[in-house]
């Protein structure tokens, strides 16, 4: 046994999630030991959710890849047989110049996703100085927060700011919006309960009674897709009641007089009958945040997954721009944090490498554009920190196109996904614990150093490393694809903005973590916006120029809400897909523990809707549209509203029944505002299997 002391190496979750946890790992002889919850850390405060508690047992599960592959069999079966990394890189870098040569660099398409969220190894970042090297196509991430973004960025003047989420203690009404919180984003449940010892209200407003509505004083499920309508039927109650902060309108505010005019086209009759809630219990909340201050929201991605999803985050954060509750210390409304976080993003990314005019391509339309698209045809794809089969629109259009024998598809990964079995490639990554990496979050304003505390097991490397040898192999002569880890840390912190002043790379990889310098409390529009103007905007001239109606509207899901059309006729019932408690997206949906406490898929009916079908607890169920089929087991309750059903995201196909999981339904159509993806405008119809 050895006597070796033990150290403890700080770190960060790399997940997909808000809460961006700082961790300790305690390493001896180069063994993990312990993984917990950083307790100097004032969000994460020691603790880790269900999912990332047993993240060490998940790096040394007994089906990671460990070494590169080659692909043996068809494209799908996912049969590999062991190679090298130089024969590896040899055969990307041959077949890329061919490709170069052919088709030129717009044939090539580097597909990331949220994997990891780290500015080094993951979305923010990884290997973008090569691909504008090589002029590839521009990937766009679609898939998750952008359509809310850019109606948060129409009001407030930038895509990812809010209220700290710290102040939540201070509010007396919060509004929990589009967000089960217990399962999503729980750190910031201990606000929550500080606010309501201290008396404050709590209302969940969710189509789907979560973890979290059940747990709080009131909640509201509208029809999905319906919650602008609502927030414009709230404000039509306070200014009804005299209940705007007329000084904060007139100093801070832009638009006041359409906006009014607006608002007035929503009176609470007509948004009862668009979101399907009673009358009075809209009235009763529009009452009581007429007069209750400071008022916070926390709003997140589902909410917006629809075809006016940018419109609806848009209204939401105009509510505390007639309210005045921007002024206050809990007050105002959050959808994103990383905007507070000013990096010197030009020098870690050096998209002045880029040639001009290299095409987009979004991530949520992978299907159209591997088999639609030409000038060029996609002839290869990297894909890393996604697993698009399971993850993204339109699941058997997707297959159909990574299927192509002509596509060279290249992945990176932990294990073998439903992606992974198309690859021609498939090559393996380190994982947290073993890498180095710097993240910023969207749900807190502290910035993490992941220090790498192990080597990585097998032949895994770094995407960073891979990228740097992957370079070498294609002679690329630009000296900055070649940057250490450590110095594309310090380009990106190296902005000169106040709010990073004093935080270098030194102090993270000393201290773990550091908050960005702003004050505390934290209250960040309290004397303007950044916005051209610098007032929030109830009007907004870039939405005109943007093609858009400029003021706050309600614009209606393209399916989830129809009502006495031949669709809805054909496809009765409005699908959502929300986040599972055991699973983040399709991560972790291979381990046994999690997989087992999660249980099969479910689709949960209200007791009419199954009622009528013939169906009970226990049956297995056929959910399907004219886009495809997935099967679920059926559990009765009246969670959901008449005419909603809900089945959890982030199974693999493979690991289910009929081999498909609820993205088999979901079309291929784009947000109202850049490009996002529409998950919760899906209508289907259920028998049984």
């Amino acid at each position: 046994m050895s006597l070796a002391p033990p150290r403890e190496v700080p770190g960060a979750c790399p997940l997909d999630c808000p809460d961006t946890c700082a961790w300790v790992v305690t390493v001896r002889d180069g063994e993990a030991l312990t993984l917990r919850g950083d307790r100097r850390h004032p969000f994460t405060r020691g603790a880790l959710c269900a999912k990332v508690n047993r993240y060490l047992d998940y790096t040394r599960a007994p089906d990671r890849l460990l070494h590169p592959q080659r692909r043996v069999g068809a494209k799908g079966e996912g049969r590999f047989a062991r190679v090298s990394w130089d024969e590896a890189l040899d055969e990307i870098a041959t077949r890329w110049r061919g490709i170069l040569d052919r088709h030129g660099p717009a044939a090539l398409w580097p597909y990331y996703g949220s994997g990891t969220m780290g500015m080094l190894q993951g979305v923010a970042g990884a290997g973008r100085r090569l691909w504008n090297v090589l002029g590839t196509s521009q990937h766009q991430m679609t898939i998750c927060t952008i359509a809310g973004g850019y109606g948060t960025g129409y009001t407030l003047g930038d895509n990812r700011v809010g209220m700290d989420p710290e102040t939540f203690p201070s509010s007396r009404l919060i509004l929990l919006w589009g967000t089960n919180t217990l399962t999503t984003n729980h750190h910031l449940w201990k606000y929550v309960e500080a606010a309501r010892r201290a008396g404050a209200h709590v209302v969940a407003i969710d189509p789907v009674r979560t973890r979290t509505a059940a747990a709080v004083d009131e909640h509201l499920a509208p029809i999905p897709g319906t919650d602008a309508a609502l927030a414009l039927g709230l404000l039509h109650v306070v200014v009804a009641r005299g209940g705007e902060d007329r000084e904060f309108i007139a100093a801070r505010t832009t638009g006041w007089e359409a906006f009014r005019a607006r608002i007035e086209e929503f009176p609470p009759e007509r948004v009862s009958a668009i979101t399907g809630l009673p009358r009075e219990r809209i009235v009763a909340l529009g009452e009581r945040l007429a007069t209750t201050r400071p008022t916070g929201i926390r709003l997140t991605m589902g909410l917006q997954r629809h075809s006016g999803g940018g419109m609806a985050v848009r209204a939401i954060t105009c509510i505390p721009g007639v309210t005045g509750d921007w002024r206050y210390p809990g007050g105002g409304a959050v959808y994103d944090t990383r905007g507070f976080f000013r990096g010197n993003w030009a020098a870690l990314w050096r998209d002045d490498l880029r040639p001009p005019g290299t095409r987009r391509l979004s991530m949520t339309r992978l299907g159209e554009a591997l088999l639609e698209v030409d000038d060029p045809r996609v002839a290869s794809l990297l894909v890393y920190a996604s697993n698009p089969v399971a993850s993204v629109p339109d699941q058997g259009k997707v297959r159909r196109g990574l299927a192509r024998e002509d596509l060279f598809t290249v992945v990176v990964d932990n294990f073998q996904t439903d992606t992974a079995d198309y690859a021609d490639l498939l090559l393996p990554g380190t994982m947290q614990t073993e890498h180095a990496d710097l993240h910023y979050a969207y749900g807190h304003l502290y910035l993490n150093w992941n220090e790498p505390a192990v080597a990585p097991p097998g032949e895994c490397l770094p995407h960073t490393e891979i990228f740097r040898r992957l370079a070498r192999r294609l002679g690329v002569t630009e000296s900055c694809v070649y940057d250490s880890d450590d110095d594309l840390a310090r380009s990106v912190l190296d902005s000169g903005d106040p709010a990073l002043a004093g935080i270098t790379l030194e102090r993270l990889q000393a201290e773990g973590w550091a908050r960005l310098t702003v004050p505390t409390p934290f209250v960040p529009f309290a004397n303007g916006f950044p916005t051209p103007s610098g007032k929030l905007e109830f009007v907004s001239p870039r939405m005109i120029e943007a093609g858009l109606d400029p003021v706050p509207n309600y614009t209606p899901p393209f399916e989830a809400a129809q009502r006495g059309t031949a669709l809805a006729e054909r496809y009765p019932l409005a699908l959502v897909a929300p986040a599972s408690h055991y699973l983040l997206n399709s991560m972790f949906a291979n381990v046994p523990d999690l997989e087992r406490r999660q249980g099969a898929p479910a689709v949960v009916l209200h007791p009419d809707d199954a009622g009528c079908r013939g169906l009970k607890d226990g049956d297995v169920a056929r959910i399907y549209n004219d886009r495809g089929e997935f099967q679920a087991t059926v559990r009765v309750s009246d969670a959901v509203r008449p005419g909603v059903a809900a089945a959890s995201k982030g199974f693999w196909p493979k690991r289910v029944p009929g081999a498909a999981n609820a993205n088999a339904t979901v079309p291929e159509r784009d947000a109202d505002m850049g490009g996002g993806a529409v998950f919760h405008d899906n209508r289907v119809e259920i028998t049984r299997a």
